[in-house]
């Protein structure tokens, strides 16, 4: 059995939406990018509740989806009071979100990924909820060779450090000028395999390769490590050469995965879908290949729920995780059992829409 802090893992009725105007021959306006972008921002928060994303079907309080719907919120320049509710709701929860509730215990993914976000939204990492995320954070790294400045996790179930958290703590701790971010970036840097993309579980770096196939073989392992990775990356200010090149090779890889119609694979398992399609037309598009970050997010697009969906109606702005869930809500809506895919979907799809109408590209 999963722990409570990993599952649902791998990002409302009544939700705020432009509405769309109406012209002299009473033919309605088609939708423009900014609608689209608008409703997906509008639905995300709509689906909090007091700034915490609630898994009904599971009656659990979802903070890492709260700090995905958050990102994804901050990512698109909208709902900034949303943003500064789910920081107050997360000042509530450190030590729950965190440690999983173990006395002793430290999840690392966890702590990068709050003290990233914390970061990002313009908090204080070293003061936040009356816990200083950044000493938590440099406690969880390896200073030990040959995983120094690897993440690990203190718990009584193992240790699940991965890539995504590494990337997270790359981004904090660069941020706050830690001498822990050389080490801890170092060491993601030797998860990227020969072919440019991202690994999800470590490897020693005496064996560089392992784990490196010619496809990724992890479930969902493709497009989604790789593409959180880069926007990570993206986010350290002044980065290095090493870093920069890593960002280059990570999306010449991105490029070359994607199919003729915009769409990324999640890998074994997953298929072609909004979580992979969006995280990568995310990170296309920040790191200024908006020409391919655009054909991702037209495919972004038509999973979107519109107000012509009748059973989708009052669920304007929501994106399906792939085209059969599409299919299903608009025949039967969002119910309580899909309702957390449709906003993990919506929370890592939605800032690709942006991208939607940018103009400024390297190609």
């Amino acid at each position: 059995m999963k722990h409570p802090l990993t599952r649902g893992a791998a990002l409302v009725a009544g939700a705020a939406a432009t509405t769309l105007a109406v012209v002299a021959t009473a033919t309605p306006a088609v939708a423009g990018p900014a609608d689209k972008q608008r409703a997906a921002a509008g639905w995300l928060a709509g689906q909090l509740d007091g700034g915490v994303a609630v898994n009904e079907q599971y009656e659990f309080n979802d903070y890492g989806l709260s700090i995905d719907t958050g990102l994804a919120l901050r990512a698109q320049g909208l709902k900034a009071r949303k943003v500064s509710k789910i920081s107050a709701a997360l000042a509530e929860a450190v030590d729950s979100y965190t440690t999983g509730g173990e006395p002793d215990g430290a999840y690392s993914g966890a702590t990068a990924k709050l003290a990233s976000f914390v970061v990002r939204t313009g908090g204080d990492p070293a003061d936040f909820g009356g816990v200083d995320l950044v000493e938590r954070l440099e406690g969880l790294v390896s200073t030990d060779a040959p995983s120094e400045g690897r993440l690990q996790d203190r718990s009584d179930y193992g240790d699940f450090a991965n890539s995504i958290g590494q990337s997270f703590a790359v981004q904090a701790l660069h941020a706050v000028g830690s001498e822990q971010a050389a080490p801890v970036t170092s060491y993601l840097l030797q998860q990227q395999c020969e072919a440019g993309y991202f690994r999800l579980s470590f490897a020693a770096a005496d064996a560089a390769e392992q784990g490196c196939d010619a496809a990724p073989g992890e479930p969902g392992q493709g497009a989604d490590v790789t593409s959180l990775v880069v926007l990570n990356l993206l986010e350290v200010a002044d980065p290095s050469a090493e870093v920069a090149a890593a960002i280059d090779d990570a999306t010449a890889w991105l490029v070359a995965q994607q199919s003729d119609g915009g769409a990324f694979d999640g890998g074994p398992d997953a298929g072609v879908n909004s979580n992979s399609t969006g995280l990568a037309g995310w990170a296309l598009g920040d790191a200024g290949l908006c020409g391919k970050a655009q054909q991702a997010a037209q495919w972004v697009k038509k999973q979107q729920a519109g107000g012509r969906d009748k059973a989708l109606g009052v669920e304007k702005g929501a994106i399906a995780y792939d085209r059969a869930a599409f299919l299903q809500g608009k025949k039967q809506g969002i119910g309580v059992d899909t309702r957390d895919q449709w906003h993990r979907a919506t929370a890592q799809a939605a800032p690709a829409l942006e991208n939607l109408r940018k103009v400024e590209c390297k190609a």
